[in-house]
């Protein structure tokens, strides 16, 4: 007969926590180091967990441990038990010239550009004993969030949904980037003229579609590209003295290429940019003060 699994009451948040950082790092060995802990004790762990919950929990796939379906599901409502935890312990209090925290910002190109040098800017001024650390966001900003892999993210990513707060920081609009030689710098461009340009389509990847494309296709149109870049990185080289004209968020287009011009486009795309928290830091008094501060650093 075999024995009867292990008490649910005996599993602790250490070993929830182990197990979201296993899960994080895809490596047993890898969540031993994080942890500060012996491997051993990260298998004697997994195992009392896959006991309990009768599943393997992972499964070594490619050199790294993947978590099962079962897994997935018992991470979603850990992660919301180890939040509650996270609200209880949080202090009433936060001295931003006595803080030495790390905080870690997910964003992407335009928020790097845009947003992130005054943000720091603030940081460094207030409080001067913290770190930053800014990660991308792309495809997978809010699981960051929920993984406690960020603090905030930044972006178009604003969520209705629980577990997530947002807060608009400003509203942006796509707008052409061209050469100030070309025939139609300036001009006033209609749909038929806009789509027989020569573009520069930047492919965000992740199942990312920017809204101007979404504008355009809702229309009836389909944007066909000369050029298909990753990232709006190097497109002042890539422009300049040509007849390419790429589409990117007027404000980046505007503070960040001086040598080129904007102008309006006929889709324009328009799209908030948010400021975006998991719920577990809702409460907490650094958070609220680094929140604050990154409103008054974009809107400033």
């Amino acid at each position: 007969m075999p024995p009867p699994p292990p008490n649910p009451a005996s599993i602790d948040f250490a070993a929830l926590n182990l197990l979201r950082v296993v899960h994080e790092l895809g490596s047993f060995t890898a969540a031993a180091e994080k942890l500060n802990v012996n491997q051993s004790a990260v298998s004697y762990t997994i195992a009392k967990l896959r006991a309990c919950f009768q599943d393997p929990l992972f499964v070594r796939e490619g050199g790294r441990q993947v978590a099962t379906e079962r897994c997935e599901d018992i991470l979603a409502r850990s992660l919301q038990m180890l939040g509650m935890l996270d609200e209880m312990l949080q202090p009433d209090a936060f001295e931003p010239g006595q803080a030495t925290q790390n905080v870690t910002i997910a964003c992407n190109y335009y928020e790097r550009m845009l947003m992130i040098p005054g943000i720091v800017s603030a940081i460094r001024r207030h409080a001067p004993g913290m770190t930053v650390k800014v990660i991308s966001s792309l495809g997978d900003g809010h699981l960051r969030l929920l993984r406690r892999e960020a603090d905030v993210l930044i972006g178009p990513f604003a969520r209705a949904e629980s577990g997530f707060h947002s807060r608009r920081l400003y509203s942006e609009e796509y707008a052409c980037l061209m050469d100030a030689a070309h025939p139609l710098a300036g001009a006033r461009l209609d749909a038929d003229t806009y789509l027989s340009l020569n573009h520069v389509l930047i492919d965000y990847g992740a199942g990312w579609q920017s809204a101007y494309l979404r504008e355009l296709e809702a229309a009836g149109h389909r944007l066909l590209p000369t050029i298909t870049t990753p990232s709006p990185a190097g497109l002042g080289t890539l422009i300049s003295g040509s007849d390419l004209v790429a589409t990117i968020p007027r404000r980046l287009g505007e503070g960040n290429f001086e040598d080129l011009r904007v102008t309006d486009c006929p889709f324009p795309g328009a799209f908030d940019v948010s400021l975006v928290w998991a719920a577990h830091t809702n409460a907490s008094a650094m958070h609220r003060w680094l929140r604050d501060l990154i409103w008054t650093a974009c809107r400033g």
